[in-house]
């Protein structure tokens, strides 16, 4: 059974830049399509992206050309860049792993950008 561990989230100025870190465990990470969500109070969790197991990607319309999703197979690890970070990224990131109906999240990692 896959477990997953989110790190890297806290609290960033405007403009600022941020990584989070999402490691694997207990299954074969290079199977499975990898994705980052969030949730922020009062709304409906969301994908920020995605990293299938066949290397595409893809970002939520919010975020494309700030954030980064990248894997490491040999570390079972992906991991999200966020670059110029804005106040409306406040949320509870999540780490997804999903394989055909199998899907497992991580327990989140809060990113809060203020001044």
């Amino acid at each position: 059974q896959v477990q997953l561990v989110e790190s890297g989230g806290g609290l960033v100025q405007p403009g600022g830049s941020l990584r989070l870190s999402c490691a694997a465990s207990g299954g074969i990470f290079n199977m499975y399509n990898m994705g980052w969500y969030r949730q922020a109070p009062g709304k409906q969790r969301e994908l920020v992206a995605a990293s299938t197991n066949g290397g595409t990607t893809n970002y939520g319309d919010s975020v494309k050309g700030r954030f980064t999703i990248s894997r490491d197979n040999a570390k079972n690890t992906v991991y999200l860049q966020m670059n110029s970070l804005k106040p409306e990224d406040t949320a509870v990131y999540y780490c997804n792993a999903a394989r055909w109906t199998f899907s497992v999240w991580g327990q989140g990692t809060q990113v809060t950008v203020s001044s």
